[in-house]
């Protein structure tokens, strides 16, 4: 029969680091599949026939395999993922040229590629996000000794942001933009001179305006913009997500209890934190908030107390990429900021952004575990220096 110390015991046997990172988490992906059949509810008994679990058990698969995803993430060693992001970023570029010119068009945006064989949608940007993000900390972290080197430093890290955040631009300027955002506050950390960083952002920025010009979001974007700004033609989306911000009060209508589900668009993706106000209200609202915000301090945590500054700057930079998104995301259903079309990280329903994000948070486990195993040479100047004098001379 199970008991706490036996699925404690399972506990620490089988997910290693942080235990607060662990149950963040869990907390949040049980809460994405409560939101997530709420809002989908009516879609699935239209579109299939009265079967309102389709989306239930299709988005609690998807959870299930990003927890794995986060299970197998967490047993690599962080430093192994240097090597890997390297790859993973030379193969990000064709993928998203491919998607930018003959990926999936939907919304006036070409971000998804059909994999063949198993009809699904991959979206590249979210493999692109990933493998900069590792790699720029790695690249950090190899030229400490040498920062200040324009060169040999700081050259190839304009490079890779300019060309990763370039290509995401010319179908996903949101994103392109926050990732941007989140390289430069990575940079910042690893001590990049500030001369510098006002160097990238005028790369940022040439990007951004190429994008506006050749890329395919650039009218939808500034539209969107003025519309903040001006306040006199709010989208109805937009609308919508207020009223059920506005009508989930104190302690919320109840779970499964929306009303506003029928008319947002986008109601299990971009504007979900909408429908998690309405059900939970403001006390639900504010536990979600401080479940991202414990994310980003556990994962400061484990930053700081890395042993390398590799593991630090990784940890850090991942941390900073899940909850800011996370944060523009809660902003944007409040009326805070003009619409952007990210998902919130653990709670939107989706596939590939699901995916990525569990991953990066096995690397930020990975991290706070510290390094699973020691290099050979490591391993064997450990061994010779805790011999008896005499056996070592």
């Amino acid at each position: 029969m199970l008991s706490i110390q036996n699925i404690k015991a399972w506990a620490d046997k089988h997910l290693k680091g942080d235990p607060v990172i662990w149950s963040v988490v869990f907390a949040l992906g049980m809460l994405s599949i409560l939101v997530v059949y709420s809002a989908t509810g009516t879609i699935a008994y239209f579109k299939y026939g009265g079967n309102t679990e389709y989306y239930l058990l299709r988005h609690s698969f998807l959870v299930l395999l990003s927890f794995f995803a986060m299970w197998v993430a967490h047993k690599v060693d962080y430093r192994y993922y240097s090597k890997i992001s390297r790859l993973a970023l030379w193969l990000s570029v064709p993928l998203l040229i491919f998607a930018w010119q003959f990926g999936v068009n939907l919304n006036s945006a070409s971000r998804w590629i059909t994999i063949p064989f198993i009809n699904q949608s991959f979206q590249p940007s979210d493999l692109a996000k990933l493998a900069l993000i590792i790699n720029l900390a790695g690249m950090l972290s190899k030229r400490q000794q040498n920062i200040n080197d324009f060169k040999k430093a700081l050259i190839p890290m304009l490079l890779w942001c300019g060309v990763i955040c370039g290509l995401i631009a010319m179908t996903n300027l949101s994103t392109a933009i926050l990732l941007f955002l989140t390289c430069m506050l990575l940079l910042f950390i690893g001590r990049i001179p500030v001369k510098y960083l006002a160097m990238l952002a005028f790369v940022g920025v040439f990007a951004v305006s190429i994008a506006m010009v050749v890329g395919q979001r650039g009218e939808t974007a500034i539209s969107r913009v003025e519309n903040f700004i001006s306040k006199e033609n709010i989208p109805f989306q937009a609308q919508q997500s207020y009223i059920a911000v506005a009508t989930g009060g104190v302690t919320g209508k109840g779970p499964g209890n929306s009303s506003q589900r029928n008319f947002l668009p986008e109601a299990f993706s971009d504007f979900i934190f909408a429908i998690v106000v309405e059900e939970y209200g403001m006390i639900g609202a504010g536990i979600v908030i401080m479940l991202y915000l414990t994310l980003l301090y556990r994962g400061m945590k484990a930053a700081a107390a890395s042993g390398r500054a590799y593991g630090g700057l990784l940890s850090a930079g991942l941390s900073f990429a899940i909850v800011i998104q996370a944060m523009v995301n809660m902003g944007v259903a409040v009326g805070l900021g003009p619409i952007t079309g990210l998902p919130l990280p653990l709670l939107s329903m989706g596939g590939t952004s699901l995916l990525f994000t569990g991953i990066a948070m096995g690397i930020i486990l990975s991290v706070s575990r510290g390094e699973i195993e020691e290099t050979p040479d490591a391993l064997s100047k450990k061994q010779f220096s805790n011999l008896p004098k005499k056996e070592a001379a």
